[in-house]
């Protein structure tokens, strides 16, 4: 037999080598088919189930809006109990569950925050915070308010460290003349509270200065004072 130098053998190896590496344009495309249009219908199958849900979510809407047409007709009545759980032996649903089944569509995020609302003037807090905490909004004055309910919310159940998170919360959302003042108010009284006094003197100040005009300055100006001569006995 003859002996295999070094020198032969890449020479033998060499033809095997080249099939490996230099595979035609037809080999390639034999090879990768399969994976390429595994990916493809992955793909196909991501955007047209992205487009249903987009529709779907559309239609839930619509849905969700014409279903909370009588819900918040009872609200505006102050018949929160109807408004809130609805009239089932008329198939006429309530905010709750109208926020619960339509989550993810505009009116449903609606439907959480006047669920929300009327937890609160229920005097049932946690449940308020739940529901108000699921809506958001690109709105500057709603999504300011529903922070500044829980804020509320928080309060009345003396957890004032949470209550003071979401009024600040509320206070810097798109600040306006109108409403951000009485947040402000709120915050400040909050740190009172907690005992924090130079951050409550810091809440009424910003009043004082950034919204010379609002009708809260007096009671700021007021408050600022406690705040600051408590800070000083406390040091």
């Amino acid at each position: 037999m003859a002996e295999i130098t070094e020198k032969s053998a890449p020479k033998k190896a060499q033809p095997a080598l080249a099939k490996k590496t230099n595979m035609s344009a037809e080999e390639l495309v034999e090879k990768y088919k399969k994976p390429v249009l595994i990916g493809i219908v992955a793909l196909v199958a991501l955007v047209g189930a992205f487009t249903f849900y987009k529709y779907n979510q559309s239609e839930n809407n619509a849905v969700a809006q014409t279903e909370m047409y009588q819900a918040v007709f009872f609200f505006e009545q102050d018949s929160l109990e109807m408004a809130l759980k609805g009239i089932p032996a008329k198939e006429v649903k309530g905010l709750q569950e109208i926020a619960d089944e339509y989550s993810g569509t505009k009116a449903g995020n609606l439907a959480a925050f006047y669920t929300g609302v009327i937890y609160l003037k229920q005097a049932k807090f946690q449940e308020a915070i739940d529901y108000l905490g699921k809506f958001d909004s690109n709105e500057g004055i709603l999504q300011a308010r529903a922070w500044c309910l829980m804020g509320d919310a928080y309060s009345e159940l003396e957890d004032n460290d949470n209550a003071a998170t979401y009024y600040k919360k509320a206070s810097e959302y798109k600040p306006n003349e109108q409403i951000t003042p009485a947040y402000l108010m709120k915050l400040g009284l909050a740190y009172e509270l907690k005992s924090d006094w130079k951050a409550a003197a810091a809440a009424y100040d910003k009043i004082i200065k950034d919204f010379p005009q609002s009708q809260d300055v007096t009671d700021a100006k007021k408050y600022k004072a406690k705040a600051t001569a408590s800070l000083s006995v406390s040091e």
